[in-house]
């Protein structure tokens, strides 16, 4: 049997291995030039195609001068970079998730609780943020980071985006009724882009599969899909083909029993309404 192409540690590795080459301004043939190692190896093993030994991550990492927290973490991801799923001890989202944003073709988010990060206002954030206890002092740096992110909403080519969220995630109390009332604002605007579909799945649905919590399904162009898992102190990454088969029939199970995109903006601006009233 093949080895196993961009499971989730695998690129998880790649990014890291390719962020601390950037951080050294190296293009990947100085990369190449410097350990003696062809480029287009260098190019695999950062997109996850090929994973590298443990000592060829170890060359390019010490090259790099990669500080020893982030060395010890790419070098167990090296190690353990052939097994299919991950759980990553971590409070989400981390910068792995954010490189699946930026790297995916197309995106498909159940949102059970909170309003998706993609489609979150500033002050949304910052209620979220100081409702989990974040530091004061660290608060601005999250919402700058997360803002960052929607930057994929309206590249070239813009990330194609679609998501159900749960009808309860439109009357959580979040902040104040000023606070949500600006933020629903934004997701109907968000959600008139050509590149982005939101629609609500009704309280009193019944049974359905998001009922177990959130997930996201990130497409590629060139590598095979991946489902991230959010839980509240960690991650699941899940790759196998057979996994991936159930998370695209809850998929298609929460899409059937969802409104469509103009009952959901309907639905948006009557809860908008209540909030102002």
């Amino acid at each position: 049997m093949p080895p196993p192409i961009a499971t989730p540690r695998a690129r998880a590795l790649g990014f890291g291995m390719k962020r601390a080459r950037q951080a050294r301004n190296l293009k990947v043939r100085e990369l190449g030039r410097l350990i003696d190692v062809l480029p287009q190896n260098i190019s695999n093993w950062e997109s996850g195609k090929r994973i590298p030994k443990l000592e060829e991550v170890a060359t390019i990492l010490a090259a790099l001068r990669v500080d020893s927290g982030e060395r010890a973490r790419l070098l167990e991801l090296a190690r353990n970079a052939n097994e299919p799923n991950w759980l990553e001890q971590h409070a989400p989202p981390t910068a792995t998730f954010v490189d699946y944003e930026r790297t995916a073709t197309e995106m498909f988010e159940w949102a059970s609780g909170l309003i998706p990060g993609l489609l979150q206002t500033p002050a949304y954030m910052r209620a979220v943020f100081a409702a989990a206890a974040r530091p004061k002092q660290n608060i601005e740096k999250h919402v700058m980071v997360r803002l960052a992110r929607r930057d994929v909403l309206v590249g070239r080519p813009p990330l194609q985006y679609r998501a159900v969220l749960n009808e309860a995630v439109l009357r959580q109390n979040i902040g104040d009724q000023q606070v949500m009332a600006e933020q629903l604002r934004h997701l109907l605007a968000a959600s008139r882009a050509r590149n982005v579909s939101v629609r609500v799945l009704p309280e009193r649905s019944g049974y359905h599969p998001g009922l177990y919590g959130p997930f996201v399904i990130f497409d590629f162009a060139d590598l095979p899909p991946i489902v991230y898992l959010e839980h509240y102190r960690s991650n699941g990454y899940v790759y196998h083909d057979e996994h991936l088969a159930d998370y695209r029939a809850a998929v298609a199970t929460l899409s059937a029993l969802a409104l469509s995109e103009h009952d959901s903006e309907q639905l948006i601006q009557g809860v908008i309404t209540e909030l102002e009233a």
